[in-house]
């Protein structure tokens, strides 16, 4: 299975990408193989909701998202990987998602495999609500088939998650793809 990794932490040495390491030794050990786009620093401009695209064409913008849409669009499986940012996903990763715009009905017509991780400071049992709503609602709009999530709640900084269990479970969620 193709896999595409989409990293939305600006942090590149951090938590939420420890997670993404992790899961694609997992799967990678399981014989997928993975593209991994560094979607927080890849120049990628916010829709502008102007429906040049008429939702299903290219867009009127000229940056990195072209290639990006073709690499989602080759894949089999898309994991969204982001830092918990006041209770969502980051900026970057949002601004991506944003710009499925001018091709949701390719991905809808695919009914590509997805996962989630994502890590966070907070660990209240609550911390993880909203994105897990926002994420599900993905799911549902664009026909894609949950394969699960990993949550790394009191993930705030890298030798937090290390000792945590989060990286282990990442690794099963690939190992099990």
């Amino acid at each position: 299975m193709k896999i595409v990794v989409l990293e939305g932490s600006p942090n590149k040495n951090g938590s939420s990408n420890l997670l993404a390491e992790q899961f694609i030794r997992g799967a990678k050990e399981a014989g997928h193989s993975i593209q991994v786009i560094d979607v927080a620093h890849a120049k990628i401009h916010p829709c502008t909701g102007c429906i040049h695209c008429g939702y299903e064409g290219p867009c009127s913008q000229k940056d990195d998202m072209d290639g990006i849409r073709q690499k989602i669009l080759d894949a089999d499986m898309m994991v969204f990987v982001t830092p918990l940012y006041y209770y969502g996903m980051s900026a970057q990763l949002k601004i991506l998602i944003d710009r499925f715009c001018a091709f949701n009905s390719s991905i809808q017509r695919k009914r590509m495999k997805s996962v989630l991780l994502a890590a966070a400071w907070n660990n209240d049992n609550w911390t993880f609500e909203a994105l897990e709503a926002h994420y599900h609602t993905l799911v549902r709009y664009l026909n894609l088939k949950d394969q699960g999530m990993v949550l790394g709640k009191g993930c705030g900084t890298l030798s937090m998650t290390k000792s945590s269990g989060y990286p282990e479970k990442a690794y099963a969620l690939g190992k099990k793809i």
